[in-house]
Parts: structure tokens; C-alpha cells; sequence
């Protein structure tokens, strides 16, 4: 009979407690934001450099009102801080001197690189890539990626992640008054900012 409550007292406690083991994933995948004064989704989504969409679905929403004191989840980035930091770097070499959105769309060539099965599917993978002993990014070849990333660039980055699903797809950028690439100039322009034109 001791026997037996014991294995209902252990199966009771056992139960009790499975919502902090088992709900543990789920709870770790999303951190708790409050609104603030002014905030929009797409502040919130630069802050955290995450998709306004995922945001926005995670949280059964679909207009654009916030309040202020609002709970809201936010979804970690699929992007470590190592990757961004990484990105950010190649931004700041490449796109030094260009507009703001010239530093926004060139981290959104990188991040639709990672996307496209016509290219190594990680951060490291894309912005390293050499092929048959040619990289895809020159700062990478002249060691300029080794140099530090300035906030402009970091942030950048981040806006690229909360513009993530609403771009044009762009997958390569160059200065076509300097380029020497006959096959780049026949790639189908989607913008040009700045000095560079950005191309699928």
C-alpha cells in the first residue's frame, strides 16, 4: 500500500512539473518585450535584428498597432552575434562611404546568399567563398574584413534581418564603374543605391 502511494505522489509530482521541462523549448526560443512610447514593429525588429513577419506571427498579429506597457514575444535571431558581427564587418569594408541603405542592401545580399541553394548555406560559408581561387568579396582577399565594424554597419545588419522576406532578392552588388565582370553586367538589376548596383 506504501508502495503504491508513493508511485501516485511520484507520478503527481512528476506531472506537476512537466511544464517546465517540456515547455522549456518553446519558452527559450522567444524573449518577453515591452512596448514602449513610439515603438513600432519594425523598431522592435531592428532592435533585436529579427523579421518583422516573425514577430508579427508569433504573436497572432496582424495589423500594426502597438501600445505602450504591451507584452509582446520576440523570437531569438537565426543569426548568432558571431554571424552578424561577421556580416557587419563585411559591410563596413564594402560599403564604406555609401549611403545607409547602400550598407542595409548590401547585408541583404548576404543573407539571400545563406537562402539560395546557389550558395554555401551559412554566414562564414557565403562571405568566405572562394572559387576556384576566387573570393566572392574582395575585402576578403585584401584583408579589410579583418577590420573592425563601425555601429552604422552593425545596424545595418540588423535591418536586414527585420527586412528579411520583403526585399527584391537581390544576390550580387557591384560598382559598375569599376567592375570588370562582363557576366555581372548581365545579371538583371533589381536597385542601384549609391555607387553600386544590386542584381539577381
Amino acid at each position: 500500500m506504501k508502495k503504491i502511494k508513493k508511485l501516485v505522489i511520484a507520478s503527481a509530482l512528476l506531472i506537476s512539473m512537466s511544464p517546465f521541462f517540456f515547455g522549456k523549448q518553446s519558452e527559450a526560443a522567444t524573449r518577453t518585450h515591452n512596448v514602449g512610447k513610439g515603438e513600432t514593429y519594425w523598431k522592435i525588429a531592428i532592435k533585436y535584428g529579427v523579421p518583422v513577419n516573425q514577430i508579427k506571427s508569433i504573436n497572432n498579429r496582424n495589423g500594426s498597432m502597438l501600445y505602450p506597457g504591451q507584452r509582446m514575444a520576440v523570437p531569438y535571431s537565426a543569426i548568432s552575434n558571431s554571424e552578424k558581427e561577421l556580416i557587419a564587418r563585411l559591410v563596413h569594408a564594402e560599403a564604406k562611404g555609401e549611403p545607409y541603405a547602400g550598407k542595409v542592401a548590401v547585408a541583404t545580399v548576404i543573407l539571400n546568399r545563406v537562402k539560395s541553394t546557389k550558395f554555401p548555406n551559412t554566414v562564414k560559408g557565403v562571405v568566405y567563398q572562394n572559387t576556384k581561387g576566387h573570393y566572392a568579396f574582395t575585402p576578403v582577399q585584401n584583408g579589410q574584413i579583418n577590420k573592425p565594424a563601425d555601429a552604422a554597419s552593425r545596424k545595418a545588419v540588423n535591418e536586414a534581418l527585420a527586412f528579411s522576406g520583403k526585399g527584391n532578392g537581390s544576390l550580387y552588388f557591384y560598382n559598375p564603374r569599376i567592375s570588370t565582370s562582363k557576366w555581372i553586367f548581365s545579371r538583371h538589376t533589381t536597385v542601384k543605391i549609391g555607387n553600386h548596383k544590386f542584381a539577381k
